[in-house]
């Protein structure tokens, strides 16, 4: 019985202990609920044991099921593996690439990747997309780009695999007649938060409910980082930016560093990683500029 059992089964039996129902595994693999519920049952039946406890109202996995949870998950990764290795042989050369970037990955890093990429591989066309927050994981758990260039989801989902690149400074900054500018020392945190805070938004549903680096009550939620930027250079708030984007303005006075205390966003660092899908990794010409993205 149990050499009859196959990966769509542990597949099957993972999104349902993931998703908390049948019903919502069924969402997440399109597949009708009485199939889930049947192919479950049929995996029971082969284990010699119930994986699920059905008595309340959604089911739960049975301490047996947890066992087997675990060395479920390490058979579908195995798997994963091997097919994507499988694939990136077979495959070659890849016929394009398209590459999803946070906004604030540095301008001119990229910039001169990609030039070298276009030497490298000069009929290879490049597709870039430039997103904030979870629309820069969006479009890889999605497919629609092999790598995200990302550095503001706390979390990398459990099928895809990421890579260091680099950190960005991050600093906080207003206009010079803006009321924070003009207190003198560091800034309390209670008084920045009375004032309009410039904020990033996401274009995506991953990141729904949480912020980051938000202080204020009163936020303007800006979905592009070069608005946010004029919006804080017009005076019309103070926000977090990356220091590569303002280090001009700073120079030149447009554009004045706030110190906040206590716990200062301040002079921290965002760490941006490559991430790609397990089941599609890049090929050649894709971890060709994941290591260009490094070097920078």
């Amino acid at each position: 019985m149990l050499d009859a059992m196959s990966l769509d089964q542990l597949r099957t039996f993972i999104a349902a202990a993931d998703e908390g129902s049948f019903s919502a595994a069924g969402r997440k693999l399109r597949r009708a609920q009485s199939v889930v519920s049947q192919t479950l049952a049929n995996l029971e039946l082969q284990v010699g044991f119930t994986l699920f406890d059905r008595s309340g109202r959604y089911p739960k996995l049975t301490e047996a099921g947890k066992a087997l949870l675990t060395n479920a998950r390490v058979v579908i990764s195995s798997m994963d593996a091997f097919k994507a290795k499988a694939r990136t042989l077979e495959e070659g050369l890849e016929p394009e690439l398209a590459v999803a970037v946070d906004v604030m990955y540095p301008i001119a890093a990229l910039t001169a990747a990609v030039g070298e990429f276009h030497e490298a591989f000069p009929a290879m066309p490049l597709h870039l997309y430039v997103e904030a927050l979870g629309a820069v994981m969006q479009p890889v758990l999605d497919g629609r780009c092999r790598i995200g260039i990302t550095g503001q989801v706390p979390e990398v989902p459990a099928d895809c695999a990421s890579d260091y690149l680099l950190s960005v400074q991050m600093v906080t900054v207003a206009a010079p007649s803006h009321p924070l500018a003009k207190q003198a020392g560091a800034v309390a945190r209670t008084d920045a938060a009375n004032h309009m805070q410039l904020v990033l938004t996401d274009r995506s549903t991953l990141t729904d409910g949480r912020t980051f680096g938000v202080l204020a009550s009163q936020t303007w939620r800006l979905a592009d980082l070069g608005a946010k930027h004029a919006f804080l250079r017009a005076g019309l708030g103070w926000g977090n930016m990356p220091l590569p984007m303002v280090e001009d303005d700073l120079s030149r006075g447009t554009l004045v560093r706030i110190e906040l205390e206590p716990y200062s966003v301040t002079g921290t660092w965002l760490s941006m990683y490559a991430i790609h899908r397990k089941d599609t990794p890049p090929g050649p010409a894709g971890r060709w500029f994941v290591e260009k993205l490094k070097q920078r």
